[in-house]
């Protein structure tokens, strides 16, 4: 297995349990807020229709599981899985209060070993979690082997710049972020990890080779934020 995540699954399980009353707040300052933005383009391009069942991976504390559950509508479902009991605790508060509770289903599981059959999602989605996983082929292939003919499966993530002179700026953000975390959740080691995961995962250009190599295909990518994340788009055949 070529992993793309070398730290042991139980810490990112604990790390993610420990950070989840922060969690909201702090992606938004990693961001700058634009996750939001971003996760809003992202809707605009998948075009959710009434009526379609959905799955949302990693889905942390539920925001863009809630946002579909909007789209399809009260005869569509979401399924959202998180490893995170913690994260989903705070997720399942979120869908009572927005009274989503008939048309959203949380699942505690494991991304790259889903509880699924094949082909029972028009749509499969993944927010900023496939660089958190051991092995981001793994997970892929699981979300084209549960997506049906024709669906389309959108990893939305942080990524690399391109432009070498923004990746130098970009390189010396990360380095700050660590200490935006301590200031505001003390759990500096734990915002280490995810700038270290950032700078150590797949650039945009080789995770859409990885669309390809599991049967996604046609696939593109669309970068944000002159390359800081990044949406790829895959198509099952």
């Amino acid at each position: 297995m070529s992993l793309t995540n070398r730290t042991p699954e139980k810490e990112v399980e604990d790390l993610f349990d420990r950070i989840s009353n922060k969690y909201d707040s702090m992606n938004n300052v990693i961001t700058l807020g634009m996750h939001k933005r971003w996760r809003e383009e992202t809707m605009k391009t998948l075009r959710i229709q009434p009526e379609d069942v959905v799955l949302d991976l990693c889905c942390g504390t539920g925001d863009w599981s809630l946002d579909l559950a909007h789209k399809v509508g009260p005869k569509g479902h979401v399924y959202a899985l998180d490893f995170s009991a913690d994260m989903l605790e705070i997720a399942k508060q979120k869908v009572r209060i927005a009274g989503m509770e008939d048309r959203v289903t949380l699942i505690q599981g494991d991304a790259m070993n889903l509880p699924f059959d094949n082909d029972m999602f028009s749509c499969v989605t993944i927010g900023f979690g496939l660089r958190n996983v051991p092995n981001a082929k793994q997970v892929l292939q699981e979300m084209q082997r549960v997506v049906r003919p024709e669906g389309v499966v959108a990893c939305l993530e942080t990524s690399q710049p391109e432009n070498s002179t923004i990746h130098k700026f970009w390189s010396l953000y990360f380095k700050v972020v660590p200490v935006m975390a301590k200031m505001v959740t003390d759990h500096y080691d734990d915002y280490n990890y995810l700038q270290q995961t950032s700078k150590n995962f797949l650039t945009a250009r080789e995770l859409l080779h990885l669309f390809n190599e599991v049967g996604l295909q046609p696939a593109s990518y669309k970068m944000f934020f002159f390359g800081a994340a990044a949406l790829h788009i895959g198509f099952k055949k």
